[in-house]
């Protein structure tokens, strides 16, 4: 490898780092990391502008992968548009960057919905989010695409080929690797190295305490990086391009091997996240044959990215079985629908074909029961669909043996947040050309850096053991809903006794409200006395906060008039702290003594002054000038 090419792989790998140290969910989060994230995300719209020259021109930039720059660019014409994908520049990141005129953009019709395209929805209709995020759906590869946008930057210096450096192709073969985790690691002993190891643990940002330490409370939105994942991470970008299919294939026999889903009975395909997965398999649901009027069937407790892709499919109606209060699906209920449907054919020629739940609530944190709903589902001759998005890094997963048809589930909540996920489907349920199913490979494929992230962390969770996370985990659930109980004036939705027998498939999520302030509030004074990042709102599942919060239909309707009127404006929604392994007791025992402070509205700046006749603390306007700035610093350390 050259000195140039040495040079800025090095600069490359400094930058992304940086960003990978504050890394959060962008614009759902509350915490100083999600301010920080979304902040470079946003930048990296404004370099890709540069780099083609169109800053300040009436564009949008629209980030997809392979795939869904394809499907845009079907309905854009070649004048109206200007892209740059990342292997353009022989960086194998599968990010695509469409700057598309605004005037066009505004009239393109949707092809992919869930997660973060939709700003409110009820039963019945959808808000759409503006452009360009509502044609961004799912989780973005944030890391991925700061990278590239680091790489244009570079390339500018260095020269557009500086990345292809044809010396790679005699490197020694890297990628996954074994040598970076000691062999005689596992169970708790390799948890725990791999806890202290956690990119982004014990940096510090701005509160009203001066720096402190962040606290990552919102895993369920997103996971940090397993230190031997970056490392894999930065083998793989200067990995040859004969040892990239290996990689593919590595990964895939890891992801079999992990979730219990044979390769010779499942296809595994690598996607951008949960959401481009499911998105996949409702676009081929639509048709079955000519007798058949299929439909399709969910619960109210889906993630939007389990239900919205289902409403935009052509001819393919949607109907839903309830959960209750605690999250529990009514089995009973799913049996009946699909008896109706299917054997009595009550509803004419209209049967339900594919049925689509998630394994875990992202709100309530409960588990169902997949066993049994896979013997329902195929006793009336239905597929099943799993979104795993919130399974696979804390609980064992096994595909085959619960009767799952489709499995679909993201990186970026496993530890390996660049950008990968996939779909795992049964083999005769594809329904694809040969020709069609090339290009679905080759598009998630294109993401090499992320397929080998992910195939890493999840052979480092199988180390551990998913039994031994799940203990953990259940352990800190159980300690936290104990201490949080305590509070005056909380409210927690859900299971919230410990002694319950649900508590068994109660993963570590934790919603809850306090009758003192509204969600968006408590996240924020959260985050800036004590360097806590949650996550506030609706959290994607607009159905489900609408049922556990009681708002009637006319309520509804006056939200929808507010958001149509008041783009920005904050409407009610309840508080989730979520666990991962990189939290501890002290993380729980530092949320409960924030959440009393403002459960007592205590001015913490104010009382602090009384008390010593000067001011130690710093005020919240203060505090929101120190975040200001410490993310114009780290936007300086990352694109500088």
């Amino acid at each position: 490898m050259n000195q140039s090419s040495s040079i800025a792989f090095e600069k490359l790998e400094r930058g992304v780092f940086t960003a990978l140290q504050t890394y959060s969910n962008v614009h759902r989060g509350s915490g100083q990391f999600s301010v920080v994230t979304t902040s470079l995300f946003e930048q990296t719209r404004e370099i890709v502008l540069d780099y083609l020259r169109l800053s300040g021109s009436g564009y949008h930039v629209v980030f997809c992968s392979p795939i869904g720059a394809r499907n845009l660019e079907s309905q854009l014409q070649p004048s109206s548009f200007r892209s740059i994908r990342s292997s353009d520049i022989s960086l194998p990141l599968g990010v695509v960057a469409l700057a598309v005129k605004k005037s066009v953009l505004r009239k393109v019709k949707k092809f992919n919905a869930g997660g973060g395209t939709a700003r409110l929805i009820s039963r019945e209709w959808v808000i759409w989010e503006k452009s360009p995020a509502r044609f961004e759906p799912g989780t973005p590869a944030v890391m991925n695409i700061i990278a590239f946008a680091v790489a244009l930057k570079l390339t500018r210096q260095y020269g557009e080929d500086v990345f292809s450096d044809p010396s790679n192709e005699i490197r020694q073969p890297s990628g996954i690797g074994d040598d970076d985790v000691p062999v005689n690691l596992s169970g708790k002993a390799l948890l725990e190295e791999l806890r202290k190891g956690l990119i982004g643990m014990n940096v510090q940002v701005p509160t009203m305490h001066g720096m402190s330490p962040y606290v990552n409370l919102d895993n369920s939105a997103s996971t940090s990086a397993f230190r031997p994942v970056w490392e894999t991470v930065c083998r793989t970008w200067r990995s040859p391009v004969a040892e990239r299919k290996n990689i593919v294939e590595k990964t895939k026999g890891i992801c079999s091997r992990v979730l219990g889903a044979p390769q010779q009975t499942y296809e595994i395909i690598f996607t951008s996240n949960t959401t481009e997965a499911i998105n996949l398999v409702a676009g081929v649901s639509g048709t079955i044959d000519d007798d058949t009027e299929p439909v399709a069937l969910t619960s109210i407790g889906e993630h939007n990215s389990n239900d919205l892709p289902w409403r935009v499919v052509a001819g393919l109606p949607l109907v839903r079985i309830p959960v209750d209060r605690d999250g529990v699906l009514d089995l009973a209920v799913l049996q009946n629908m699909l008896k109706e449907y299917n054997r009595d054919k009550k509803h004419g020629r209209k049967k339900i074909t594919i049925v689509a739940l998630c394994g875990a609530s992202n709100v309530l944190g409960l588990y169902h029961d997949l066993k049994e709903i896979g013997r329902i589902v195929h006793e009336y001759g239905t597929r099943l669909l799993v979104d795993g998005a919130q399974m696979v890094a804390h609980r064992k997963v096994r595909i085959e043996e619960n009767g799952i048809d489709y499995f679909a589930f993201s990186a970026h909540k496993v530890y390996a947040p660049f950008g990968s996920g996939a779909m795992i489907v049964k083999k005769e349920m594809l329904q694809l050309s040969a020709d069609k199913l090339e290009v679905l490979r080759s598009s998630g494929e294109e993401n090499l850096v992320g397929i080998a992230a992910l195939g890493k962390a999840l052979s480092l969770l199988e180390r551990v053991g998913p039994e031994v996370v799940w203990e953990e985990e259940q352990e800190l659930t159980r300690y936290a809903l104990a201490k949080l109980s305590l509070i005056r004036g909380i409210r927690i939705f859900g299971v919230n006794e410990t002694t319950s027998p649900l508590m068994e498939r109660k993963g570590g999520i934790i919603l809850f409200e306090l009758k003192s302030a509204l969600s968006f509030k408590i996240a924020k004074q959260l985050a800036y006395r004590s360097g806590i990042g949650v996550r506030f709102g609706c959290h994607c599942a607009h159905l489900l906060i609408k049922k556990l919060l009681s708002v009637p239909p006319w309520a509804e309707q006056i939200q929808r008039m507010l958001v149509l009127v008041i783009p920005g404006m904050k409407l009610p929604g309840v508080t989730r702290a979520s666990l991962g392994i990189g939290n501890t007791r002290e993380d729980i025992d530092l949320l409960v003594s924030t959440l009393k402070r403002i459960a007592a509205k205590q001015n913490e700046y104010e009382r602090n002054s009384q008390l010593t006749g000067k001011s130690t603390l710093f005020s919240s306007s203060a505090v929101k000038q120190q975040i200001a700035k410490f993310v114009k610093e780290t936007s300086a350390q990352v694109f500088g």
